[in-house]
């Protein structure tokens, strides 16, 4: 199983074999490496996978809330960039023969047979009709299905999508750091 290494390593290591641990943190994303390496690691001011991943969800916050500085920028637009960083994520419930990260198919195991699977795929088609190009994104772990599936219900019900891109990166980085302390190398 793939380990973290430890931040001071990570800072140190080329941007090929930092994608791969932010491709273990979260799913593996092109625009999402992009958008960390450019406004995360450049700056290098964290010192833990904790901070690191606090550091990511600012600036997603910034990037939904458009201030501008994101709006174009090495051939990406704001709504372009959210947009394929939220649909990098796998569909809650997605079949069995759906290709998952290693680390979403261990998340995703427990979410029941194929009556679960029949009434998530429906409400993914709900979930994708209301919010355009992005995917329903939560923290299932200690989350019931009967709650995963009220949660989804009650965000397609609001139909905000400036609050869905916020919760979407809010759960992506949620995962993340519980994916880091299961990760990380214990010193």
């Amino acid at each position: 199983m793939y380990q973290l290494p430890s931040i001071a390593d990570f800072k140190a290591l080329s941007p090929e074999n930092q994608k791969e641990a932010i491709d273990h943190l979260f799913e593996p994303c092109d625009s999402l490496n992009w958008f960390i390496q450019t406004f995360v690691i450049a700056h290098k001011n964290y010192e833990s996978w904790p901070q690191f991943i606090n550091k990511v969800r600012s600036e997603l916050h910034i990037l939904a809330n458009r201030n501008g500085f994101y709006a174009v920028r090495n051939g990406y637009e704001a709504n372009t960039l959210i947009n394929d960083i939220i649909s990098a994520h796998p569909r809650l419930g997605a079949p069995k023969t759906t290709q998952l990260s290693q680390h979403s198919a261990e998340e995703q195991k427990k979410l029941g047979g194929e009556e679960m699977q029949k009434r998530l795929a429906e409400l993914n088609e709900r979930y994708e009709k209301t919010f355009p190009r992005l995917r329903y994104v939560v923290f299932v772990n200690g989350r019931s299905r009967d709650e995963i599936i009220v949660n989804m219900e009650q965000r397609i019900k609001r139909n905000d999508i400036e609050l869905e891109k916020r919760e979407a990166f809010d759960a992506m980085c949620d995962i993340a750091l519980d994916r880091a302390a299961k990760l990380e190398v214990k010193l």
